[in-house]
Protein backbone atom coordinates (compact mmCIF):
# COMPACT_ATOMS: atom_id res chain seq x y z
CA UNK A 1 0.00 0.00 0.00
CA UNK A 2 2.49 2.64 0.84
CA UNK A 3 4.14 2.22 -2.50
CA UNK A 4 0.83 3.15 -3.91
CA UNK A 5 0.30 6.03 -1.59
CA UNK A 6 4.16 6.97 -3.14
CA UNK A 7 3.28 6.51 -6.68
CA UNK A 8 -0.09 8.56 -6.45
CA UNK A 9 1.92 11.49 -4.81
CA UNK A 10 4.71 11.16 -7.76
CA UNK A 11 2.45 11.30 -10.42
CA UNK A 12 0.48 14.41 -8.52
CA UNK A 13 4.06 16.14 -8.39
CA UNK A 14 4.66 14.97 -12.31
CA UNK A 15 1.46 16.86 -13.43
CA UNK A 16 1.95 20.03 -11.74
CA UNK A 17 5.44 20.14 -12.93
CA UNK A 18 4.35 20.07 -16.61
CA UNK A 19 1.61 21.73 -15.89
CA UNK A 20 4.05 24.77 -14.54
CA UNK A 21 6.19 24.66 -17.37
CA UNK A 22 3.35 24.62 -20.12
CA UNK A 23 1.07 27.62 -18.31
CA UNK A 24 4.09 29.90 -16.43
CA UNK A 25 3.31 32.69 -18.65
CA UNK A 26 -0.72 32.05 -18.85
CA UNK A 27 -0.77 32.28 -14.86
CA UNK A 28 0.96 35.57 -15.06
CA UNK A 29 -1.44 37.22 -17.61
CA UNK A 30 -4.44 36.15 -15.10
CA UNK A 31 -2.68 37.01 -12.49
CA UNK A 32 -2.11 40.68 -13.86
CA UNK A 33 -5.45 40.81 -15.22
CA UNK A 34 -7.51 39.71 -11.88
CA UNK A 35 -5.03 42.89 -10.39
CA UNK A 36 -5.84 45.06 -12.98
CA UNK A 37 -9.82 44.11 -12.51
CA UNK A 38 -9.85 44.12 -8.62
CA UNK A 39 -7.95 47.74 -8.48
CA UNK A 40 -10.48 49.06 -11.50
CA UNK A 41 -13.68 47.97 -8.46
CA UNK A 42 -14.27 44.92 -10.03
CA UNK A 43 -15.50 41.52 -8.99
CA UNK A 44 -13.92 37.76 -9.86
CA UNK A 45 -16.77 35.91 -10.75
CA UNK A 46 -15.99 31.78 -9.91
CA UNK A 47 -17.89 28.17 -11.21
CA UNK A 48 -17.83 24.88 -12.04
CA UNK A 49 -19.62 21.40 -11.38
CA UNK A 50 -19.10 19.35 -8.73
CA UNK A 51 -15.08 19.05 -7.34
CA UNK A 52 -14.33 22.31 -9.61
CA UNK A 53 -17.58 24.06 -7.67
CA UNK A 54 -15.80 23.24 -4.56
CA UNK A 55 -12.84 24.74 -6.01
CA UNK A 56 -14.59 28.04 -7.49
CA UNK A 57 -15.99 28.28 -3.25
CA UNK A 58 -12.14 27.70 -1.83
CA UNK A 59 -10.95 30.45 -4.18
CA UNK A 60 -13.79 32.75 -3.37
CA UNK A 61 -13.14 32.41 0.15
CA UNK A 62 -9.62 32.80 -0.04
CA UNK A 63 -10.45 36.49 -1.81
CA UNK A 64 -13.10 37.61 0.59
CA UNK A 65 -11.30 36.79 3.91
CA UNK A 66 -7.53 36.85 3.34
CA UNK A 67 -5.05 34.16 2.21
CA UNK A 68 -1.93 34.42 3.78
CA UNK A 69 -1.24 38.43 4.14
CA UNK A 70 -3.69 40.01 6.77
CA UNK A 71 -5.91 42.84 4.09
CA UNK A 72 -9.35 44.27 2.97
CA UNK A 73 -11.45 41.60 1.84
CA UNK A 74 -11.71 40.98 -2.27
CA UNK A 75 -14.70 40.97 -4.02
CA UNK A 76 -15.09 37.40 -5.03
CA UNK A 77 -18.04 35.29 -5.46
CA UNK A 78 -18.65 31.78 -6.08
CA UNK A 79 -21.62 30.93 -8.02
CA UNK A 80 -21.93 27.44 -6.96
CA UNK A 81 -23.08 28.41 -3.52
CA UNK A 82 -26.93 29.54 -3.75
CA UNK A 83 -28.71 26.43 -4.15
CA UNK A 84 -32.40 28.34 -4.43
CA UNK A 85 -30.73 30.26 -7.05
CA UNK A 86 -29.08 27.20 -8.96
CA UNK A 87 -32.11 25.07 -8.02
CA UNK A 88 -34.91 27.35 -9.26
CA UNK A 89 -32.66 28.35 -12.69
CA UNK A 90 -32.33 23.97 -13.25
CA UNK A 91 -35.85 23.47 -12.60
CA UNK A 92 -37.47 26.36 -14.24
CA UNK A 93 -34.95 26.76 -17.18
CA UNK A 94 -32.25 23.75 -17.50
CA UNK A 95 -29.11 22.91 -15.59
CA UNK A 96 -27.11 24.42 -18.20
CA UNK A 97 -28.14 27.87 -17.36
CA UNK A 98 -27.05 27.84 -13.83
CA UNK A 99 -24.52 30.32 -14.38
CA UNK A 100 -25.03 32.24 -17.25
CA UNK A 101 -28.29 33.35 -15.52
CA UNK A 102 -26.02 34.77 -12.47
CA UNK A 103 -23.52 36.48 -14.63
CA UNK A 104 -26.57 37.99 -16.17
CA UNK A 105 -27.71 39.27 -12.91
CA UNK A 106 -24.29 40.62 -11.26
CA UNK A 107 -21.98 40.44 -14.04
CA UNK A 108 -20.88 43.79 -15.56
CA UNK A 109 -17.72 44.59 -17.93
CA UNK A 110 -14.18 44.28 -16.33
CA UNK A 111 -15.13 41.72 -13.83
CA UNK A 112 -13.55 38.43 -13.89
CA UNK A 113 -15.58 35.41 -15.06
CA UNK A 114 -13.60 32.53 -14.03
CA UNK A 115 -15.15 28.77 -15.18
CA UNK A 116 -13.22 25.55 -14.17
CA UNK A 117 -13.95 22.09 -15.51
CA UNK A 118 -11.66 19.35 -15.23
CA UNK A 119 -12.87 18.03 -19.06
CA UNK A 120 -13.78 21.44 -20.30
CA UNK A 121 -16.88 20.23 -21.58
CA UNK A 122 -19.33 21.37 -18.69
CA UNK A 123 -22.17 22.57 -20.70
CA UNK A 124 -23.04 24.87 -18.04
CA UNK A 125 -19.78 26.38 -17.28
CA UNK A 126 -19.60 27.08 -21.28
CA UNK A 127 -22.49 28.98 -21.15
CA UNK A 128 -21.55 30.90 -18.69
CA UNK A 129 -18.52 32.01 -20.22
CA UNK A 130 -20.06 32.86 -23.43
CA UNK A 131 -22.77 34.95 -21.57
CA UNK A 132 -19.66 36.74 -19.89
CA UNK A 133 -17.72 37.66 -23.04
CA UNK A 134 -20.96 38.76 -24.52
CA UNK A 135 -21.47 41.27 -21.42
CA UNK A 136 -17.62 42.33 -21.80
CA UNK A 137 -16.43 40.37 -18.65
CA UNK A 138 -12.79 39.05 -19.16
CA UNK A 139 -12.75 35.03 -18.77
CA UNK A 140 -10.39 32.23 -17.53
CA UNK A 141 -10.74 28.63 -18.03
CA UNK A 142 -9.06 26.44 -16.02
CA UNK A 143 -9.56 22.74 -17.75
CA UNK A 144 -7.86 19.88 -17.67
CA UNK A 145 -8.25 16.87 -20.37
CA UNK A 146 -7.78 18.09 -24.03
CA UNK A 147 -9.20 21.35 -22.77
CA UNK A 148 -12.30 21.00 -24.52
CA UNK A 149 -14.12 23.62 -25.87
CA UNK A 150 -13.35 26.17 -22.85
CA UNK A 151 -10.04 26.07 -23.39
CA UNK A 152 -10.55 27.67 -27.15
CA UNK A 153 -13.01 30.28 -26.03
CA UNK A 154 -11.34 32.19 -22.58
CA UNK A 155 -9.73 35.10 -23.01
CA UNK A 156 -7.32 33.32 -20.79
CA UNK A 157 -7.02 29.09 -20.86
CA UNK A 158 -4.88 27.13 -18.29
CA UNK A 159 -4.74 23.55 -18.82
CA UNK A 160 -3.99 21.02 -16.78
CA UNK A 161 -2.51 18.05 -19.56
CA UNK A 162 -3.73 15.07 -17.78
CA UNK A 163 -7.09 12.47 -18.46
CA UNK A 164 -6.81 11.99 -14.41
CA UNK A 165 -9.74 14.34 -13.04
CA UNK A 166 -7.80 14.40 -9.39
CA UNK A 167 -4.14 14.96 -10.60
CA UNK A 168 -6.23 18.02 -12.93
CA UNK A 169 -7.77 19.27 -9.67
CA UNK A 170 -4.64 19.18 -7.52
CA UNK A 171 -2.80 21.25 -9.93
CA UNK A 172 -6.21 23.82 -10.09
CA UNK A 173 -5.96 24.29 -6.48
CA UNK A 174 -2.70 24.67 -6.26
CA UNK A 175 -2.40 27.23 -9.45
CA UNK A 176 -5.56 28.92 -7.47
CA UNK A 177 -3.23 29.79 -4.84
CA UNK A 178 -0.61 30.56 -6.57
CA UNK A 179 -2.68 33.13 -8.21
CA UNK A 180 -4.21 34.47 -4.90
CA UNK A 181 -0.87 34.68 -3.35
CA UNK A 182 0.63 36.80 -6.52
CA UNK A 183 -2.84 38.84 -6.35
CA UNK A 184 -2.26 40.07 -2.66
CA UNK A 185 1.69 40.43 -3.07
CA UNK A 186 0.57 42.64 -6.41
CA UNK A 187 -2.26 44.79 -4.53
CA UNK A 188 -0.72 45.78 -1.22
CA UNK A 189 3.32 44.09 -0.55
CA UNK A 190 4.97 45.23 -3.85
CA UNK A 191 2.77 46.31 -6.73
CA UNK A 192 6.09 46.37 -9.09
CA UNK A 193 6.57 42.77 -9.06
CA UNK A 194 7.35 41.02 -11.68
Amino acid sequence: MQDYIVKIFKESNRVKENFLNENLGKLAAVIDAITVALKAGNKILIFGNGGSAADAQHIAAEFVNRFIIERPPLPAIALTTDTSIITSIGNDYDFEDIFSKQIMAIGQAGDIAWGISTSGNSANVIKGLEVAKKRGLLTVAFTGKDGGPMAKMADFSVHVSSSSTARVQEAHITAGHAICELVDIKLFQKPDIK
